[in-house]
């Protein structure tokens, strides 16, 4: 049995997996809640299970919850806890730029859908909007833009005469009230951002291309876009196992 887990900023995503391979217990945590005693309270069935997990494998952009996450598990399960980028992944996937300089996450979503074969454009609706293009087996690079949130949130905050909403799929681009004015700004500009950048990967590289979308919003957008992709939010937990099952070797 072995951890997994994947820090992000907004949320944690933990999961236990059997020997198996099988998922049996899947806890999802508030990154800025993380703390010796909500880790108690919220890993509380891993501690139950500590004299039968072997591994701990995470990824993490968030470098200061790693830690306090690597304490507890040091204190608790007696476990070293591994972030990807101290692991050798190369013979998961092959890295054409700085692994330093691109987050854990991406290189868990690219070695989640890498399959030695197809070619892929992942783009995760995060606190950022990132783009990641794999090639074969090989990480090519990507884009970060402004995620959906973090930039509704921003304008929400500083222009006094916008109210706090929620973002959803409009059909109307002309919007009659201020609401349905910033609706139909951030969902129509994303999918011509989503879009536009696509594009450009698709010239750069000349190149096609599985479109595989992730993250919170990625549900919102998937009927919008013009290029044909599918949904799979537990890509980066599939890159984790990828990596779990890598080292168990």
């Amino acid at each position: 049995m072995y951890v997994i887990g994947d820090i992000g900023n907004t949320e944690t995503k933990v999961c236990v997996y059997s020997s198996q391979k099988k998922i049996i217990k899947k806890i999802i945590l508030k990154s800025n809640l993380i703390n010796n005693n909500y880790l108690k309270k919220k890993l509380f069935f891993i501690l139950k299970k500590k004299n039968v997990i072997k591994k701990v494998i995470f990824s993490s952009v968030v470098p200061k919850k790693f830690k306090l996450i690597k304490a507890f598990i040091l204190k608790n399960l007696k476990l070293k806890s591994f972030e990807i980028k101290d692991l050798n992944i190369k013979k998961l996937i092959k890295i054409s730029v700085n692994k330093k300089q691109i987050g854990s996450d991406r290189l868990c979503n690219a070695i989640g859908v890498n399959d030695n074969k197809n070619n892929y454009i992942i783009v995760d609706f995060g606190t950022a909007t990132t783009f990641d293009v794999v090639i074969k087996n090989k990480y090519l690079g990507g884009i970060i833009a402004p995620g959906v949130s973090l930039s509704l949130n921003t304008l929400v905050s500083k222009a006094t005469l916008i109210p706090s909403l929620k973002l959803k799929k409009v059909k109307n681009i002309l919007g009659k009230t201020t609401v349905s004015a910033v609706r139909s700004g951030f969902y129509w500009g994303y999918i011509g951002l989503v879009e536009n950048i696509i594009d450009k990967i698709f010239k750069h590289t000349n190149k096609k291309y599985k479109l595989i979308l992730t993250g919170g919003y990625s549900h919102l957008f998937i009927k919008s876009i013009k290029q044909k992709a599918h949904i799979d939010k537990d890509i980066t937990i599939k890159g984790l196992l990828k990596i779990a099952k890598y080292y168990e070797r």
